[in-house]
């Protein structure tokens, strides 16, 4: 078989791991030969392919970004687009699409699949905020890199008396602002699925002061807001947001930067803020993302030959199976309250 392969959206560690295990195992195992689209669905829309060779891609593993480039590119958006992008399937006698991404990617796909285009989906996001799976590959690393920024900014915090925010990616979910702010032993966490009440905070800040402890690290996802009428406000026009992408995302940035002035302020303590945001998505993937990026490309080749179509491969409970892809265009996997609950008790301390 020929099989065509598009990595969309955001970049995130691991997704060359994913292009060389379809690459390899496609060639070893079948006799596949691979088609690379540039730039997500910006290639089947402008025609940009180039063959992938296993040579090309066996010593990819270990690289960040996507050797295909990325974009948020929409078909759907753009005159004439799914026709444009069903002739690039047939003049690069594609047998197979294989699109790599997270819910606007696999929104597309769901909607070719359903038109018949023959696709098979395989997700990703920092975040690991898509339903269906488990864990996304790319998460791991983004929070190993959070976590160590933590353990750099506490350093510097502790020789200056300061509090320092440190604002981490998370849209819909705080999973990357819990898990590295346990990690990194935060003295607060501040994410998306509950707004925070800023008074509680500066409060807990305030105990350990007096307490001795005279620095202090804020983790806030980048789409935490606080509880109170007047803060919220106040927060939601310090946001920037900017022109919505193709896919009617705005922007996000800037909570981070509000909430380190509003501590100060209502504290006295001198405070500072740092917002990590694309170094997260950046560098070499972890251990951990590379093997399941290596097993998500294997499973989805295992799925064109089986001929599950509209499908797209997902972890859970350790094993690799199959879902509709459909199932990642659901509401976001949010943030384990439990696990958040049952670290509270440590805030402030």
């Amino acid at each position: 078989m020929r099989l065509g392969l598009l990595t969309g959206g955001g970049d995130c560690p691991g997704l060359n791991a994913v292009i060389r295990a379809v690459v390899i195992s496609g060639s070893v195992l079948y006799g596949d030969s691979a088609v690379g689209f540039a730039d997500g669905w910006r290639g089947l829309i402008d025609g940009t392919a180039r063959e992938l060779t296993v040579g090309e891609c066996r010593d990819i593993l270990t690289l960040g970004g996507t050797i295909l480039g990325t974009s948020r590119t929409n078909p759907f958006a753009i005159e004439g687009g799914p026709g444009r992008v069903a002739a690039a399937i047939e003049s690069n006698g594609i047998d197979a699409l294989i699109a790599i991404g997270g819910e606007d990617t696999l929104g597309v796909a769901a909607r070719l699949a359903a038109s018949g285009t023959p696709v098979v989906g395989v997700p990703k996001t920092i975040d690991n905020d898509l339903p269906g799976t488990e864990v996304t590959f790319g998460f791991d690393t983004a929070v190993q890199t959070a976590t160590e920024a933590i353990d750099r900014l506490r350093t510097t915090a502790e020789s200056h008396h300061r509090v320092i925010v440190c604002e981490v990616m998370g849209r819909n979910a705080g999973w990357i602002a819990t898990y590295a702010g346990i990690a990194g032993g935060a003295a607060d966490i501040l994410v998306p699925e509950l707004a925070f009440d800023l008074d509680e905070v500066c409060q807990r800040l305030r105990r350990r002061h007096d307490g001795g402890q005279f620095s202090s690290i804020v983790v806030v996802s980048e789409g935490a807001l606080p509880a109170a009428p007047g803060d919220l406000e106040s927060a939601r026009r310090a946001v920037s947001g900017g022109s919505p992408d193709a896919f009617g995302h705005a922007r996000l940035g800037g909570i981070g930067n509000w909430l380190a002035e509003e501590i100060e302020r209502r504290t006295g303590y001198e405070s500072r803020v740092t917002i990590l945001g694309h170094i997260q998505r950046g560098g070499t993937p972890t251990a951990y993302d590379r093997v399941l990026a290596t097993r998500f490309g294997v499973e989805a080749v295992q799925a064109v030959h089986d001929g599950e179509f509209g499908s797209m491969v997902a972890l859970q409970a350790g094993h690799i199976v199959r879902v509709p892809i459909a199932v990642a265009l659901g509401p976001s996997r949010t943030l384990d309250l439990g696990l958040y609950h049952d670290v509270a008790g440590l805030f402030g301390g």
